[in-house]
């Protein structure tokens, strides 16, 4: 019996150990992690006096929660000059490029990229140059980007592979 209505061959939902991320046309080298894609709908109870005691409820505000990305340290600037368009001592803001939109990619394990978003007007919130360091670690040392946003959406055009290599 097939498990999924849009490929009844595929059994396993995707793994999540395989993803690309892009912003300004080109892949970021070396992301490790990206934090979940979360949004959340404010609740807004109201009553008339003639109901009985319980509340009506209705959507208020969506929020979009920060996207965290997080890669293994190297001489690659990418991280820090997106940090330093919102924030470098003694320059001024430009708010005409410290916003970028991003795409993140899920690849299956045949290398295809099976499910992708699109996250809008994102700026760097926080930036972490330098993690913790500890001389009784074996850890990777990450650099982190914390990445406020105004919503994203699925890109509808990635389609669900076909035939014997999805």
């Amino acid at each position: 019996m097939a498990q999924f209505a849009v490929n009844p061959n595929r059994h396993d939902p995707y793994k999540q150990f395989k993803f690309r991320v892009t912003w300004d046309g080109r892949v970021v080298a070396g992301v490790a992690k990206v934090g979940a894609l979360r949004r959340s709908t404010e609740v807004i109870e109201h009553r008339e006096g003639g109901d009985p005691s319980t509340s009506r409820k209705s959507p208020g505000r969506t929020q979009f929660q920060p996207v965290v990305l997080a890669r293994g340290l190297t001489h690659d600037p990418e991280f820090e000059n997106w940090a330093n368009k919102v924030w470098q001592v003694g320059q001024e803001t430009s708010l005409a490029v410290f916003r970028k939109d991003i795409l993140i990619q899920l690849i299956n394990e045949a290398g295809q990229i099976v499910i992708a978003y699109k996250v809008h007007r994102c700026w760097p919130s926080e930036y972490v140059a330098l993690p913790d360091l500890d001389a009784n670690a074996t850890d990777v040392a990450f650099e982190q980007l914390i990445l406020q946003n105004e919503g994203w959406e699925r890109d509808t055009s990635v389609a669900e592979p076909q035939g014997p290599s999805f």
